[in-house]
């Protein structure tokens, strides 16, 4: 049974949870959900923006993942696969990750994902992972490359029918990890990777922009990509985005 904190209104759902799991004995899988988020927080230290009572946010405690002989990445890899199954359950079409876990349906951003980790000197990680799921808002002035559940199927969804699946699918991947078979979600992961093999443009942190063919994502999460010169490179999440 998942243990849920419901709150009206706040901040950032990831920074009051990760504040009273320093501050008290707080159950695994303990999820802190919201109706209004005012800060919430994206990757790249981006803002992630929501209209109140109209999309799904809630971060979750994750306690001592062990990690010897694992990626850390392979977090992010459940994580990401987990949304996807949730969503392949309410029939939602074409659905992709852009790395390293922006989750697209049809073209369109409809959620993100932001994971921190804390490792142990046991080797064991303890994560907050903070998701927003874009449900049933409708308009996305500004932001053309979102969109939501009700966007894209044309019907309203139960959020709470939501919340329940994601994380029933995260409990089922991270047992895959815990039993050392991460090599089945790193497969899915791949198959799911938005552009694998597709002549994309990329874009580096000094602006500069290139072509390339995305070829996969390495254990370390770095992501591979074959130049026009036929090299294969290596690239940091802070050091490329895909333009699309």
């Amino acid at each position: 049974m998942t243990n849920i904190i419901k709150l009206n209104a706040a901040p950032s759902t990831h920074e009051f949870l990760k504040s009273i799991s320093t501050q008290q004995s707080t159950e695994n899988f303990t999820v802190v959900i919201t109706e209004n988020q005012t800060k919430g927080k994206g990757q790249r230290g981006n803002t992630w923006t929501s209209e109140p009572n109209k999309n799904l946010i809630f971060s979750t405690l994750i306690k001592e993942i062990n990690t010897l002989g694992n990626s850390i990445f392979d977090l992010n890899i459940a994580i990401s696969i987990s949304i996807i199954e949730a969503l392949e359950t309410f029939k939602i079409p074409n659905l992709n990750i852009k790395w390293p876990n922006d989750i697209l349906s049809e073209g369109k951003k409809i959620s993100g994902i932001l994971i921190e980790n804390t490792i142990s000197s046991q080797q064991s990680i303890s994560s907050i992972i903070g998701i927003g799921l874009n449900v049933n808002q409708t308009n996305f002035e500004n932001l053309p490359k979102a969109s939501s559940l009700k966007n894209i199927v044309k019907k309203e969804f139960n959020k709470e029918e939501l919340l329940l699946e994601i994380m029933n699918k995260i409990k089922n991947n991270l047992e895959i990890i815990s039993n050392k078979n991460s090599d089945i979600l790193w497969e899915k992961y791949h198959s799911y990777l938005f552009k694998k093999n597709i002549p994309s443009i990329f874009e580096l942190s000094n602006s500069r922009k290139f072509m390339g063919i995305i070829k996969k994502v390495l254990r370390n999460g770095k992501i591979q990509i074959l130049l026009e010169n036929d090299l294969l490179k290596e690239f940091d999440v802070k050091e490329i985005k895909l333009i699309y």
